[in-house]
């Protein structure tokens, strides 16, 4: 693998789809080693955006916008980092040999839509999945959840992130409201929201996969320390490394990442997220990129996740070792405002095992994540209560008015 000089006539150049926190982390990773990144989003002031050599705001989903963007820039890698993206272009693209994608077309389209991932999943590699049903009407829908699924269950859009667009439904009184909800909360209407039936698990687990080349240029699949983590609203809020597991419901679980990371195929990480009650496992989701509940990864490993990423795609050797025991915790927007400020820094940052990343998003909402804590100590019980002591100390309040 060559890596040139950025901004030159030999760069070597990474295009972001999506330029968000887990996107800087990325740039910041590829800039380690040299690499010209061109950061993409669809609003301007994007966290990438601060920090790459070149910027645009384009809409990702307009095919012939994404098109004369990367032949504008002939990028050597595209690198998606959201769902809500034209991908058969990328397909296009990929077909045509301009530029390679992370980690292929393919597993950008299955992972955007998730018809196509858990189809991918439980009918193509056979691993274990919830019950599951897609609906186009809300009579679909009812009689999905009225023909085995039952109560509980969760209505989701078949592409969204983040928890947007989801509901648990406990009764069918409930079951409208989710459906409308689907459908006009999710990143796009694809026509389609997918019921899922409860599964009786213990706890949920991200399994950090990477695919990357060793030194005979063969493909071999690495696994980060399994990632615990809790959500609120289908969006996580805290997370630590490593969650503690049987060694059968390691053994099982890498097994199903490994399947359907192997099925998906391409360099790079995915975050595998997966159900564990005793030794059972279930597979929940995939993502082909660096994971949220895998920021913990910026305490605990010496190559983070994004350091993984940046790594497998440009070829180089990499190493999952866990270094220390280690947490992470959001910090919410609370409030609905642009050029927020934030307060208590320097109380959340007294003890020397914290740290704070604040991602500059343009704009705040209550449910947004604007920053977040890591911390680490000699156990998981003492990192979690320290990350979360930390981000409850960060006030977030409305800036001064622009003239």
């Amino acid at each position: 693998m060559k890596i040139g000089t950025a901004l030159t006539a030999s760069a070597t150049k990474a295009l972001l789809l999506g330029s968000g926190e887990l996107g800087k982390e990325i740039a910041i990773s590829l800039q380690r080693y040299g690499v010209e990144v061109i950061a993409v989003d669809r609003y301007p002031n994007a966290p990438a955006q601060h920090i790459a050599q070149r910027s645009h705001v384009i809409d990702m989903t307009d095919a012939k916008a994404v098109k004369q963007l990367i032949a504008d820039e002939k990028p050597d890698f595209i690198i998606p980092e959201i769902e809500a993206i034209a991908t058969d272009a990328l397909a296009e693209i990929e077909a045509e040999g301009i530029s390679k994608i992370v980690p292929n077309a393919r597993a950008v389209q299955l992972t955007m839509n998730r018809e196509g991932i858990r189809t991918m999943a439980a009918e193509e590699v056979g691993v274990p999945t919830s019950s599951y049903a897609f609906a186009e009407t809300y009579a679909e829908l009812q009689q999905a959840v009225d023909n085995g699924i039952g109560y509980p269950c969760f209505i989701k859009p078949t592409m969204s992130s983040s928890g947007k667009g989801q509901s648990m439904v406990k009764s069918a009184s409930e079951l409208e409201a989710a459906w409308q909800h689907a459908k006009s909360g999710g990143r796009t209407d694809t026509g389609k929201v997918i019921v899922e039936g409860a599964v009786d698990f213990d706890y949920e687990i991200t399994l950090l996969t990477v695919r990357a080349l060793n030194q005979q240029g063969e493909c071999e699949t690495h696994f980060c320390a399994p990632i615990g983590h809790r959500q609120e609203d289908g969006d996580y809020r805290e997370s630590w490394q490593p969650q503690q597991m049987t060694e059968n419901a390691l053994k099982n679980s890498e097994d199903i990442a490994r399947k359907v990371t192997d099925n998906i195929g391409g360099l790079g990480l995915f975050g595998v997220e997966l159900f564990i009650k005793g030794d059972q496992v279930w597979f929940s989701e995939v993502s082909p990129r660096p994971h949220d509940t895998g920021m913990v990864t910026l305490a605990t490993q010496r190559q983070t996740e994004f350091d993984l990423h940046a790594r497998a795609i440009l070829g180089l050797p990499v190493s999952t070792r866990l270094d220390k025991v280690g947490a992470s915790a959001v910090i919410l927007g609370g409030l609905d405002a642009k050029g927020v400020e934030f307060t208590g820094l320097d109380k959340a940052l007294l003890d020397p095992a914290v740290d704070i990343r604040l991602f500059a998003k343009p704009e705040s909402f209550v449910a947004r994540r604007m920053g977040v804590v890591t911390a680490t100590s000699e156990n998981v019980t003492d990192a979690r209560a320290k990350a979360v002591e930390a981000a409850e100390k960060i006030k977030v309040s409305v800036g001064p008015v622009s003239d």
